[in-house]
Order: C-alpha cells, then structure tokens, then sequence
C-alpha cells in the first residue's frame, strides 16, 4: 500500500497549527534523549521532511483529553 506524504505546510493545515508547531515539535524532539518527536515525521533526503496520515490520524487521537486536568496518562485507582 502506498500512502502520499504530506509536506509541513500540508501537516499543519490538517491538525489546525502553524508550520511552526510542527518545526518546535521536530527540534524539541531531537533535544531530549530517546523521547522522539511528539508527531512522528519522516526525513527525505537531507532536508525533506513528510508526515503521513495515518501518523497524524493516530496523534490526533492520542490527544483526546476527557478534561482539562486529564494529562492522557494512566489513571490511577
């Protein structure tokens, strides 16, 4: 199955954020050993970077907070 990569400009537009969240999340990702970017990304070449859908589709739904105090980690009982 072949999917279609989405450029930065793409990937900001469907999630409803600048160009810039996405390029913070990129760096911020990188800075911090072993915890990745939060939106996982893919490198073409050198200097390319896409994002699938599916990626984007399972962010998006990892974001899904019940309230506003809810930081989407195990409950505890």
């Amino acid at each position: 199955m072949q999917q279609q990569l989405l450029t930065t400009a793409e990937a900001a537009h469907l999630l409803g954020v600048s160009k810039a969240f996405l390029e913070r999340d990129r760096w911020a990702g990188a800075r911090v050993p072993f915890s990745g970017a939060r939106i996982p990304f893919i490198k073409v070449g050198s200097r390319a970077v896409r994002y699938r859908q599916d990626d984007l589709d399972a962010y998006i739904a990892g974001q899904i907070r019940h309230s506003t105090s809810d930081t989407g980690g195990v409950a505890r009982g």
